[in-house]
């Protein structure tokens, strides 16, 4: 069977559920443009900046994409076989993290762009609020560490391909500090030059090709300048990158986060048009070369992943659905929105974007014969291969094309990185209340360092072998965030009943809640408790990772309680008539009688 016959009816599919479901969503969640946004009410061109709608896209789609739409995908199904990795990604992103994506975007929207966690507190309690906040902060933390370490991976060694060529990790560091600068220059020309959006993309996009490029001739190797091992070296990488997210979260958005994250974006376009391209090349051209050779179907349980349920919807977290994209929606998201009807193609529309960016990161899986030793390879570089393979059919050269899939994984990690880093400031702010500079350095501080304790401190399997740090913390990260995902349908299902008392709403946000949150405490209990049970009965784990589940698990179950209590309460006078202290928008006096 080719690609083509997955690759293609997925696209239509996923186009089709947006035109038909997206517009659904728009109509039940009433958007209208008569209704000005919180960018546009409250702009102070700082946190606050209405945006074109393609640069916003473009920035929303890279800081959600990041590595998980790739590195799930890839170890799923190299676990279970690409049919439930599949049939996962497009109906968890449809009707679960679509859902999720654009609820929390237009939530934030009608609360004044503040985050889910003040939604909660305007319709849970302080109590409620102040756990979300917790719990959020060491999400943030999980995704730091597991990101930031698979990355540095990149940085290091020498991955040689099937032609005999070979992709310097130090020509992949290079083209990555590059590209750093690239996005500070297009900043400036576009704020005090006046630069416009397009020139922009004409003169940057191709200089990041250039960066790409150029990055092999004068590859960085940091093992070899320090004279130490790769390990070593993948180590000191991971604290340079948290020191670039203590003052990357620090910059003015329009300084770094928003040409990068509009360079990103373009990467991600460019990624996906070229694997799409190459398929279509590879099947016409050399029958047979695209052909799916993977097992759909491989074991119910495996020794590394576990069981298949409910592992599979905590593996493939980006792609299907992610709580972290809800921090992106009112985190940064909210407050750039120009328009309320722009929530469909950035809220809902990027959601669908990514999982094709799941099912081409899944097709890198698909092309491997069973039993193949580049399955045990890192995911990113078994993305890495897969895309380059794809892009070879286009003429580019399979080193050339590695080196475009590495350095686009990591440019969606950037984003992500230096978000989470501002995300956990603003959280560490609320919690102690501190604020101005001060403030804004220790919740940095705070976020970036906790991360690199984790990165020093050695990782170790049950025989003491030493294990990658991001593979420590990637199914806790995976569990972590879906069960953050739950936290906010269960957020926003508490909202909408309030202040809608619609039937609707139990189908739309309510059964997303509850597979998610079923899913996510499940896996997270069956890696958090045996962590305390030794062969004479009950131990305490010195390593802090299975606390932190515990924790997690803990904060979660108190505020299911604090939900539950809420929505069996009586309606207090006046609560349905307002949206977080705001006007209710025209129409919805209607649709609650509906």
């Amino acid at each position: 069977m080719s690609l083509l016959a997955i690759l293609l009816p997925s696209a239509i599919l996923l186009a089709l559920a947006y035109r038909i479901y997206g517009s659904v969503l728009a109509r039940l969640f009433r958007l209208d443009d008569a209704d000005a946004t919180p960018a546009v009410t409250l702009r102070d061109d700082v946190d606050y900046e209405p945006i074109a709608p393609q640069l916003l896209m473009g920035q929303h789609f890279s800081a959600i994409a990041a590595a998980g739409p790739i590195v799930g995908p890839i170890l799923a199904g190299v676990a279970f076989g690409w049919l439930p990795a599949l049939l996962w990604i497009l109906v968890g992103s449809i009707f679960i993290g679509g859902v999720h994506d654009f609820s929390a975007l237009v939530a934030s929207i009608r609360h004044k762009s503040r985050s889910i966690a003040e939604v909660v507190r305007d319709h849970m309690s302080r109590r409620a609020y102040v756990l979300f906040l917790a719990f959020v902060w060491i999400a943030l933390v999980y995704i730091i560490v597991a990101f930031t370490d698979i990355t540095a991976s990149s940085f290091v060694g020498r991955q040689t391909l099937e032609n005999g060529d070979s992709v310097s990790g130090g020509g992949i560091a290079t083209s990555s500090l590059l590209y750093l600068v690239i996005p500070v220059v297009m900043g400036v020309c576009m704020r005090y030059l006046k630069m416009p959006l397009w020139l922009a993309t004409v003169i940057f996009v191709p200089l990041v090709g250039v960066a790409i490029w150029i990055g092999q001739f004068i590859p960085f190797d940091l093992a070899s300048v320090l004279g130490t091992t790769n390990a070593r070296a993948q180590q000191i990488w991971g604290i340079l990158l948290l020191l670039y997210c203590l003052g990357a979260a620090m910059v003015p958005m329009w300084a770094l986060l928003q040409p990068r994250g509009h360079l990103g974006g373009c990467f991600l376009y460019a990624a996906l048009a070229g694997a799409a391209i190459g398929l279509v090349m590879s099947d016409r051209l050399v029958a047979g070369d695209a052909a799916v050779r993977y097992p759909a179907f491989t074991s119910w349980q495996t020794a590394k992943a576990g069981d298949l349920i409910p592992m599979l919807f905590i593996t493939i977290a980006c792609g299907a659905c992610s709580g972290f994209h809800s921090l992106i929606a009112s985190g940064t998201t909210s407050k750039q929105l120009r328009r309320e009807t722009d929530a469909k193609a950035i809220g809902y529309g990027t959601m669908l974007l990514e999982a094709m960016v799941a099912i081409v990161s899944l097709c890198c899986v698909m092309v491997l014969a069973a039993g193949s030793p580049l399955a045990n390879q890192p995911p990113n570089f078994v993305y890495a291969l897969g895309m380059g393979s794809f892009l070879e059919m286009l003429g580019v050269p399979a080193a050339i094309g590695v080196s475009f899939a590495l350095m686009a994984f990591t440019t969606f990690v950037y984003d992500t990185l230096d978000v989470c880093t501002r995300l956990g400031r603003y959280i560490v702010q609320e919690l102690t209340g501190l604020s101005g500079r001060a403030g804004a350095w220790l919740g940095t501080a705070l976020t970036a360092g906790v991360p690199m304790l984790f990165l020093l401190r050695p990782q170790l399997d049950g025989n003491g072998n030493a294990v990658p740090v991001w593979k420590t913390f990637w199914s806790l990260f995976g569990a972590s965030n879906q069960l953050l995902a739950a936290l906010t349908l269960l957020g926003v299902t508490v909202w909408l009943w309030r202040t809608r008392r619609a039937a609707w709403v139990w189908l739309v946000t309510g059964l997303p809640t509850a597979f998610m949150y079923a899913m996510s405490t499940w896996a997270l209990t069956a890696m958090t408790l045996p962590k305390f049970r030794g062969a004479t009965g009950l131990v305490l784990p010195a390593d802090p990772v299975p606390w932190a589940g515990l924790v997690l698990l803990g904060l979660a179950l108190v505020m299911l309680v604090e939900a539950v209590r809420v929505i069996a309460l009586p309606q207090r006078p006046g609560g349905p008539g307002r949206i977080g202290g705001l006007p209710e928008p025209r129409g919805w006096a209607a649709a609650k009688t509906a």
